[in-house]
């Protein structure tokens, strides 16, 4: 997060070196939370409940600030379904893992089933902003969002498995003919609290490896690094034309 921070106060040409930025959240354990200029930065963890946690606390802190025309994205890593590694996906709807746009949540006794559908527009801004930026291949599709890093993920180097790699695959290939084209696990409650409070909201993510060649992921360090600056590069270009700066990029 403060990497990224420090990469937009570049970016946006803001005075001194970035070097100097604070961690708003100093002293806790569970997040960081880092701002310059408009741009606030904040870590949420791995999994639903770790990111809604957070998602409560900055949406109560962007209402008691009086923030408005408020847009929330989601940079992160996932695995990809039949698309090259070190593709970018820009999610138009997340799915749970029956491949439906819900996220399902226990309130007291009752099941409540929230709409996980994606802003199209901002999509579609943020996809048009991926075609300034050479050798980044970017697509529009569906995310899966799964509670399992492992079986849930249809994976066979758990700790636990209880399918073969026939069932695996023969499960993937259903996902990608229903549009996924990657998995991750946050997607879900991001869209649906995002969507429930107003909130513009998207959800980018750069594939690390196709889940229909292995569970495993086998780039080198130089390559994962560049992999995971490509989403930061998309949201640059397109914090930078939200704001009217549309000078070459760094």
């Amino acid at each position: 997060m403060k990497a990224f921070e420090q990469f937009m106060h570049k970016e946006l040409r803001l005075e001194g070196d970035g070097e100097d930025i604070e961690d708003i959240c100093a002293g806790t354990d569970r997040y960081c939370m880092f701002k310059t200029g408009p741009v606030l930065s904040v870590s949420h963890g791995m999994g639903i409940p770790s990111i809604s946690i957070m998602l409560h606390e900055l949406i109560k802190l962007l209402h008691h600030a009086h923030c408005c025309d408020v847009t929330i994205i989601r940079i992160g890593t996932s695995g990809g379904i039949g698309i090259a590694p070190g593709s970018v996906v820009i999610t138009d709807t997340a799915v749970d893992s029956f491949f439906k746009p819900r996220f399902e949540q226990v309130i007291l006794d009752n099941v409540v089933t929230r709409s996980t559908e994606l802003d199209k527009e901002l999509a579609n801004d943020l996809f048009n902003c991926s075609r300034e930026i050479p050798n980044v291949p970017t697509l529009i599709g569906h995310t899966m969002c799964t509670y399992d890093f492992y079986e849930g993920q249809g994976r066979l180097d758990g700790a636990l498995c209880s399918f073969s790699r026939e069932k695996k695959l023969d499960y993937l290939k259903r996902a990608y003919r229903a549009g996924v084209r990657n998995i991750e696990m946050e997607s879900t409650v991001f869209a649906a609290m995002c969507g429930l409070c107003g909130l513009r909201a998207a959800v980018v993510c750069v594939t690390l490896l196709d889940r229909l060649e292995s569970d495993q992921i086998n780039l080198s360090h130089d390559v994962l690094v560049e992999y995971q600056q490509r989403p930061q590069l998309l949201i640059s270009n397109f914090i930078k034309k939200q704001l009217g700066l549309c000078d070459q990029m760094s």
